[in-house]
C-alpha cells in the first residue's frame, strides 16, 4: 500500500518592524495564516531587521511577512533583505504589507520584497500568493 505524500507546512514569520505600534492587521493575518494551515511565528512589536533575520535563521521559516504602517517601508524592508543575505539566507519568500504607495512598490520589488499588499487586500489573495511563492521556492 502506497503512502500519501506529505507536504511540509509553510512556516511564516509575521514581523512588525521599527517604531510601528499598530498590530491589529498583523494579528488578523496571523490568524488567517494559521487557519489556512500555516505554522505562524509573530515577532511582536518593534522588531529590528537584524532580529527578524535571527528569527528566520533560528526558526527555519519559508516566508517573512513584513508589516509597516508608519511610512518607513523603503528604509526598513530592504534592510531585512540585506540582513537575510548577510546570514546567507536565500530561500525565503519576503513579502510586504501595510500602507505602501503604488509608486514605492517597484523599488521594494527591486530590493527583494514582493507582494506589497495594502489595506483591503482579500486574505485569500495574500494566502494564494504565499502558497504559490513557496511552491516555486521548493521546486528550486
Amino acid at each position: 500500500m502506497a503512502q500519501k505524500a506529505t507536504t511540509k507546512r509553510i512556516r511564516i514569520l509575521v514581523a512588525k518592524l521599527g517604531l510601528d505600534g499598530h498590530d491589529r492587521g498583523a494579528l488578523v493575518l496571523c490568524r488567517a495564516f494559521r487557519d489556512a494551515g500555516m505554522e505562524v511565528i509573530y515577532s511582536g512589536l518593534f522588531a529590528t531587521p537584524e532580529r527578524i533575520a535571527k528569527i528566520v535563521e533560528d526558526e527555519d521559516v519559508d516566508v517573512v511577512a513584513l508589516s509597516l504602517l508608519n511610512g518607513a517601508h523603503l528604509t526598513l524592508f530592504p534592510r531585512v533583505v540585506k540582513a537575510l543575505k548577510e546570514k546567507g539566507i536565500k530561500d525565503v519568500l519576503v513579502i510586504g504589507g501595510g500602507v505602501i504607495p503604488e509608486d514605492d512598490k517597484p523599488d521594494l520589488v527591486k530590493a527583494g520584497v514582493l507582494g506589497n499588499f495594502g489595506p483591503g487586500t482579500p486574505l485569500a489573495t495574500v494566502i494564494d500568493y504565499i502558497n504559490s511563492g513557496v511552491a516555486k521556492l521548493r521546486k528550486t
